[in-house]
């Protein structure tokens, strides 16, 4: 009986030394995914754009219009809009803290992002990247083409003739703001970079949805970005409360509101 006793308590006690060593073995709900949708029940047509260089290339598959807005005509859904965690707090500045991200997450390997411009458009137009990423712009067309990146840590201004490319000198260092790139030889063709220091984000998808996983469970805040301003100006710089619990919490479509 003794033996039994001794037996039971020392695979309690192992157990327990595994759940304390092993924190990525999180309790049910102790980690969350938040999923969600961005849509805009007021879209207009998108624009139509008249190239004033390499008409004939462009215009190659079809009328182009303008991707800085892009609403799937069925669901409604917003393209393109990052949405992020950030503190349940009123202070901006405020970061993500370090101790709360999940332990499979913490150290990742980079992440080599590639941006192509195969027919007068940037593809992808907007890239949500972590600090250490890497990034480089590739120009697949028959046509030059000009990058301008204007980030706080590296900026440069380059020609990429057919089958050229340029990579960052250095991988993405944190930075607030987003990061403009755009063609000046083809000046409706732009895009932005947003460089984050923990991996709560995502870019919707073409409709208009978005996944977050392994966040901790608690009271944060979702903050609903499009190249155009924040949903709903001023108000959303803060983002919106949001409690993550379960194994997944699904938050209503938001109506994207842009600054007018």
């Amino acid at each position: 009986m003794y033996r039994l006793r001794l037996l039971a308590a020392f695979a309690g006690l192992t157990a327990l030394s595994a759940a304390v060593l092993s924190p990525s073995r999180a309790a049910d709900g102790e980690w969350v995914t938040i999923k969600g949708q961005v849509v805009m029940t007021s879209a207009g047509e998108p624009k139509k754009i008249e190239p004033t260089a390499d008409k004939d290339h462009c215009l190659k598959d079809g009328p182009l219009v303008s991707s800085d807005v892009l609403v799937n005509p069925k669901s409604k859904g917003v393209k393109n809009v990052v949405v992020w965690v950030r503190p349940d707090s009123t202070d901006r500045k405020e970061k993500f803290p370090a101790s709360k991200i999940h332990p499979d997450l913490v150290k990742v390997a980079p992440k080599a992002h590639v941006i192509d411009q195969p027919c007068c458009q940037f593809l992808p137009r907007i890239v949500a990247a972590r600090v250490g990423d890497t990034l480089e712009v590739k120009n697949s067309a028959p046509v030059a083409h000009n990058i301008n990146y204007s980030a706080e840590a590296e900026s440069f201004n380059v020609t990429l003739q057919s089958g050229g490319s340029k990579k960052l000198d250095k991988p993405f260092e944190a930075q607030t703001s987003p990061i403009i790139f755009k063609c000046d030889i083809h000046p409706w063709m732009q895009g932005r970079v947003r460089v984050f220091d923990h991996p709560y984000f995502a870019v919707t998808d073409d409709d208009g949805k978005f996944e977050i996983k392994n966040v901790p469970a608690g009271n944060w805040r979702l903050v609903y970005w499009h190249e155009g301003g924040f949903h709903k100006g001023k108000e959303g710089l803060l983002g919106f409360p949001v409690e993550a619990k379960g194994a997944t919490t699904e938050v209503k479509p938001v109506d994207l509101e842009l600054p007018k």
